[in-house]
């Protein structure tokens, strides 16, 4: 194999999509808390590194499962990519991303440390089990002080927005896994979203992206609903209406592909929320 060959591998194997996304809500967070430059880009390339491991330990993790099911995908079912190069690249990623996040202080090092943790007991097997959701809720309720534990004075984020951040991600877990419920049912992956089934978990992600709603709009504004500026009301209904529309398609026994993609429209919105709150992160 050539390097080329292999970094398209890797970078295929990383699940790209969330990994930018979640790059980039690191770093618009960190802007709205206002971080400095230097310490903006040392924290996103950081969460970026990780965010790499997760993803290339997570097809690691599967490789055997999405060879059985056909996963044309995924460059290591497809031989694109040896099990062996993967997990190198995802170790490295690991101790790259906790390295650079050791000069940001001993609370962001600590914090990314647990994200990341939760997020590799959930790919070694955590997944499979009725309690698949609790990684992203410690996971993602840290995740928005990776903001405020960046600053040169750090502070854990206010607890407000713990539960925001908890929310995104059950909402984040219960609507990923939904295109892929069928594959993972024959390779024995039964999650929480397994558990309930297509329906009830796009419902209960649909409520749970409407509760970090709700925090977000209330808690940013010291839960004082004159305090609320215009810009998070707009948010505010924006989500709610998405969220509501998803949570009645649900209700109403519709799945499919437009219920999963309202349910991340949400979640998407709930997370654009938090960004605009981001002034009022610190606890």
């Amino acid at each position: 194999m050539t390097i080329l060959s292999v970094t398209r591998g890797l970078w295929g194997s990383s699940h790209p999509g969330p990994t930018v996304v979640v790059t980039v809500l690191t770093a618009a967070l960190a802007v709205s808390a206002g971080i400095g430059v230097e310490r903006i880009a040392l924290l996103g390339f950081a969460v970026f590194l990780g965010q790499l491991s997760v993803g290339i330990s997570n097809d690691a993790f599967d490789a055997e499962r999405d060879r059985e099911v056909g996963r044309s995908d995924k460059p290591i079912a497809r031989g694109d990519l040896s099990v062996r190069t993967a997990w190198i690249a995802a170790i490295g990623a690991l101790v790259l991303a906790l390295a650079l996040s050791t000069p940001l202080g001993l609370g962001l090092l600590g914090a990314h440390a647990v994200f990341l943790a939760a997020s590799w007991v959930y790919n070694a097997g955590l997944k499979a089990t009725v309690f698949s959701l609790a990684p992203f809720l410690l996971a993602f309720g840290l995740f928005p002080s990776f903001a405020t534990l960046a600053a040169p004075d750090p502070e854990l984020a206010a607890p407000w927005a713990w539960f925001a951040g908890a929310a995104l991600g059950a909402a984040i877990h219960l609507t990923n896994v939904l295109p892929d419920l069928d594959d993972d049912a024959r390779t024995g992956i039964t999650g929480l979203p397994h558990r309930l089934g297509a329906r009830p978990a796009a419902a209960l992600a649909a409520a749970a992206v409407l509760c970090g709603g709700i925090a977000v709009t209330a808690g940013a504004a010291g839960w004082q609903p004159e305090q609320v500026p215009a810009v998070s009301w707009v948010f505010f209904v924006l989500v709610s209406a998405v969220a509501l529309l998803a949570l009645g398609l649900a209700i109403r026994a519709r799945s499919g592909r437009v219920l999963f993609r309202l349910v991340m429209l949400a979640a998407l919105l709930l997370a654009a929320q938090l960004v605009v709150a981001g002034g009022s992160l610190a606890g």
